[in-house]
C-alpha cells in the first residue's frame, strides 16, 4: 500500500470516528441501567466529601483563589465522566496538575493579579484543545511510550515540593523565594518569627488527620480536620489575631470567563506549559483506569478518554476553573464506595455545587495552615516508598529516568523536568527498538528448541541467529554489524541460518540489509537462510523481490530446516573429519574421525594456504589430452564417489592420506590433482603431501564447480 493512500485511509478513519467520540453521553444515558443509581449516588456523595476540601487546597497549591478548585471540581467531573471511557475514573483538580499549573504560570505572570487567573483558564484551554485533538485523531496508543517511572519520579518531586512549599503557611511565615534551597534558607532564617497559634492550628490539623485515619480508613479526615480548625478560628476569633483565612467564598454556578483565546502573547508564554500539563494528565490519567479497569474487567478506549479529558479541560477553563486530570486517591474512593457508572461522578460534582451555595459562609473562617497540613499530608501520601524500591532495583534504564525526573522536579522547572522525563522514555524506546538482540542460538539438550546458550560450542559450518526485533530503518545498521560481527568471529561458518519469528515489521532498509549480508555469504562461497518469516514480512519481501533474489528454497521449514540443510548443504566431510562437537540431532549418530595437524582447521585458516589450483575446465582439456602425466586424485568417502566423480580418478578418502596410510611418491613432473565436493578436503590432503617433490594441485571448486561446469559425463 503507498504511503499516501495509508495517511489517506487513516484520516478518513479518524474523521468518521469523530460524531462516536463526541455522542459518548447519548449512549451512556440510552443504556443507563436503573439499578445501579443508588450506588452511584452513594458514591458521589463519598467522594464530594473528599473533593470539597482537596479542591480546595489544590487550588492554593496552583497559587489561584479556591474556588477556582472548586468550579474546576463541579465542572471537570460532569465532562470527564460523561465523554471518558472509565465507569470508575474522577476528574478534577489534582495535586501532581496543580503544581505543574503553578510552576507553569510563575515563570511569566506575578501572582494573585487577574492576569495570572485568566492565563490559568487559558491553560486549561490550550490543555483541553492538545488532548481533545489527540483523542479524535486516535493518536491514544502515545501514552503507552511514556514510562511508569517518569510518573512515579514525577509524583515522587511533586511530594516533597508540595510538602516543602506549604511549611511558611504551616508556621505563619512570609517567605518569598525562587527554588527550593532558596526556600529552605529562608524559612531557616526567618523560623524565630513564627506565629504559635497559626503552627498549632496546622500541626494539629496533621496530627488529627494522621489519627482518624489509623481510627478509621475511610473517615473524612480532612474534612473533619478543617471544620475543627474552622470551629476553633470562628470561637477564638483567631483571624483579628493575625491567623490567615481563605475567606469567604462566592456562591453560585461556575461563571464563564473571558479568556484572552486570540493572545497570541499568552499562548506562547503558555505553549510549552501546557504540553507538559497535558502530557502529565494524559498519562496519570490513563495509568488509574488501567488500574481500576484491571479489578473491574472493564475495555477501556484511550482514545474516548481522551476526548474526555480534552473537553473537560476545555470547559473547566471557560467555566473559571483551570486544569484538571483523572485522580487517584478520588477514583478509589469512588471505585469502593461501589460506583457502577460514570454517573457517581456527576453526583459528587452536584453535591458539591450544594455544599458551594451552603457552606461558603463557613470558609471565612477556614485557615490556611489547616490547609497546609491537609496539603503536607497529602504531599507525603504521593510518595510511593515501596514503587520506589522496585523501580530502582529494576531495570537501570527506568530507574536513571525515574532519578533525572525526580530531581528535575525539585531543582528545575517542573514542567521541564516532565518533557525530559517524557523524552528519556521517548529515547529509551528508541534505543531499544533501533538496538535489537542478535546472537547466535543452539538446540536445547533434548533438541526441542533453539536457546541462547554461548557456553555451548557452535557448528563449525553453519550459524544460526535470532533477530530479537524489527528490521526498520533506525535498527538496520545495528543488526548488520552484529552479523557481520558474528562472521568475523566464525569465518569457518560459510552459511547463516536466520530465525525471523520475533521480527514483525521490516522496510525497505531492512531487505537492502538482507540483500548485502546475502551478497557477502554467497561471495565467500556460503549462503543464507531464513526460518519462520511472519506474514507481514514476507509480503515486503516478496513484494520488493527479495524471495526471488534469495530464492524460494531459502525459506525453510522450522522443522526441517536443520535436516533440509544438513543433508543437501554442508559438507560431510567436515562434519566428519574436521568438526569435533555434535552440535544438531542429525550429528549424534555420525561417526567421527577428527584429524588435527599442524594447522587449526577449524578456524578455517588452512583455507589461506597457498595451493595450486587448476579450473575445471583446464583439468577437462587436459585429460583429453591426457598421455599419463595427471593422476586426479577423489579425497571424499566410497558413497559419494559413487555418486559421480571424474573419469579415471583415483578413491582415496582422507582419512587415509591424514594418518599416512596412503603415501604419494615423487613423480618429477607426474601432475597430482586432488578433487573433493567443494575444495576443502583436497585442500588439505594437498598441504599434507606438498614437499618431497610432489606436484600437489586441486581442483578450484571441487565437484560441485566441476558439475556446475556441465563436466559430470564429459569424459569418458
Amino acid at each position: 500500500m503507498m504511503p499516501e493512500l495509508a495517511a489517506s485511509i487513516n484520516l478518513s478513519r479518524s474523521i468518521g470516528s469523530i460524531p462516536h467520540y463526541l455522542t459518548r453521553p447519548a449512549r451512556l444515558l440510552r443504556t443507563y441501567d436503573s439499578t445501579n443509581l443508588r450506588q452511584d449516588a452513594v458514591a458521589g456523595i463519598t467522594v464530594a466529601v473528599i473533593l470539597l476540601p482537596q479542591a480546595i487546597a489544590f487550588a492554593l497549591i496552583a497559587e489561584l483563589p479556591p474556588a477556582m478548585g472548586l468550579y474546576t471540581a463541579i465542572v471537570a467531573a460532569i465532562f470527564g465522566a460523561l465523554w471518558g471511557s472509565s465507569n470508575q475514573v474522577h476528574t478534577g483538580p489534582t495535586n501532581a496538575i496543580s503544581l505543574l499549573v503553578a510552576s507553569t504560570l510563575l515563570v511569566g505572570f506575578a501572582a494573585d493579579t487577574g492576569e495570572y487567573i485568566l492565563a490559568a483558564g487559558l491553560l486549561a484551554v490550550m490543555v483541553g484543545v492538545l488532548q481533545l485533538v489527540m483523542g479524535l485523531a486516535r493518536l491514544g496508543m502515545l501514552v503507552n511510550f511514556v514510562s511508569h517511572s517518569v510518573i512515579v519520579g514525577f509524583a515522587t518531586g511533586a511530594g516533597v515540593l508540595i510538602a516543602i512549599r506549604q511549611i511558611p503557611s504551616l508556621v505563619g511565615l512570609e517567605v518569598e523565594a525562587e527554588g527550593i534551597i532558596a526556600l529552605l534558607a529562608g524559612i531557616a532564617e526567618r523560623l524565630a518569627e513564627l506565629d504559635e497559634a497559626t503552627m498549632l492550628l496546622g500541626v494539629g490539623a496533621i496530627v488529627l488527620i494522621v489519627l482518624l485515619r489509623r481510627i478509621r480508613r475511610r473517615m473524612p479526615a480532612a474534612l473533619i480536620a478543617m471544620i475543627i480548625a474552622s470551629i476553633i478560628v470562628a470561637v477564638f476569633r483567631l483571624d483579628q489575631e493575625g491567623v490567615a483565612v481563605i475567606g469567604e467564598l462566592p456562591r453560585g454556578l461556575p461563571p464563564l470567563a473571558r479568556l484572552p483565546i486570540f493572545n497570541i502573547d499568552f499562548i506562547a508564554r503558555l505553549s510549552t506549559g501546557a504540553l507538559a500539563v497535558g502530557a502529565i494528565g494524559l498519562v496519570e490519567t490513563m495509568a488509574i483506569a488501567r488500574s481500576v479497569a484491571t479489578q473491574t474487567g472493564q475495555r477501556l478506549d484511550s482514545n474516548q478518554e481522551f476526548v474526555g479529558q480534552g473537553l473537560a479541560n476545555i470547559a473547566s477553563g471557560f467555566l473559571s476553573g483551570y486544569p484538571a486530570a483523572g485522580s487517584f486517591s478520588r477514583t478509589a474512593v469512588n471505585f469502593n464506595a461501589g460506583a457502577r457508572t460514570p454517573l457517581a461522578a456527576l453526583f459528587s460534582s452536584a453535591f458539591v455545587l450544594v455544599a458551594l451555595f451552603v457552606l461558603a459562609p463557613l470558609a471565612a473562617y477556614l485557615p490556611r495552615a489547616a490547609l497546609s497540613g491537609v496539603l503536607i499530608v497529602v504531599a507525603i501520601g504521593m510518595i510511593d516508598r515501596a514503587e520506589i524500591v522496585r523501580i530502582w532495583q529494576g531495570a537501570r534504564g527506568d530507574a536513571v529516568i525515574m532519578l533525572v525526573t525526580f530531581l528535575g522536579t525539585i531543582f528545575l522547572d517542573v514542567d521541564f523536568a516532565v518533557l525530559a522525563g517524557i523524552l528519556l522514555s521517548f529515547a529509551r524506546y528508541i534505543m531499544r527498538t533501533s538496538t535489537p538482540r542478535v546472537h547466535q542460538v543452539v538446540p536445547d539438550r533434548e533438541f526441542d528448541h533453539f536457546a541462547y546458550r554461548p557456553d555451548m560450542p557452535s557448528c563449525p559450518q553453519l550459524g544460526v541467529v535470532d533477530i530479537l526485533g524489527d528490521l526498520y530503518f533506525g535498527a538496520v545498521n545495528h543488526v548488520e554489524e552484529a552479523i557481520l560481527q558474528h562472521m568475523e568471529a566464525h569465518p569457518e561458518q560459510r552459511y547463516l541460518l536466520v530465525r525471523m519469528h520475533n521480527v514483525n515489521n521490516c522496510d525497505f532498509s531492512g531487505i537492502h540489509m538482507l540483500e548485502n549480508v546475502m551478497r557477502i555469504y554467497r561471495e565467500n562461497g556460503g549462503d543464507l537462510f531464513m526460518v519462520r518469516v511472519g506474514y507481514r514480512v514476507d509480503k515486503v519481501m516478496a513484494s520488493t523481490g527479495f524471495v526471488q533474489n534469495l530464492g524460494e528454497d531459502h525459506f525453510l521449514n522450522s522443522d526441517r530446516a536443520i535436516n533440509y540443510i544438513f543433508h543437501r548443504v554442508l559438507d560431510p566431510a567436515i562434519c566428519i573429519y574436521e568438526c569435533p562437537v555434535r552440535v544438531f540431532k542429525e550429528c549424534q549418530n555420525l561417526p567421527k574421525q577428527v584429524f588435527f595437524e599442524e594447522f587449526d582447521t577449524l578456524d578455517d585458516s588452512f583455507r589461506l594456504m597457498p595451493v595450486p589450483e587448476v579450473s575445471p575446465k583446464e583439468l577437462w582439456q587436459a585429460l583429453r589430452s591426457d598421455n599419463g602425466a595427471i593422476s586426479v586424485v577423489d579425497v571424499r568417502e566410497p558413497r559419494e564417489f559413487q555418486q559421480g566423480h571424474i573419469p579415471g580418478a583415483e578413491l582415496v578418502p582422507l582419512p587415509k592420506i591424514l594418518s599416512g596410510e596412503h603415501a604419494f611418491a615423487s613423480a618429477g613432473e607426474h601432475r597430482l590433482i586432488f578433487v573433493c565436493r567443494s575444495g576443502r578436503r583436497s585442500r588439505r590432503a594437498a598441504l599434507k603431501v606438498a614437499g618431497n617433490d610432489v606436484r600437489a594441485e586441486i581442483v578450484a571448486g571441487g565437484m560441485l564447480a566441476w558439475e556446475a561446469a556441465d563436466l559430470l559425463e564429459a569424459v569418458e
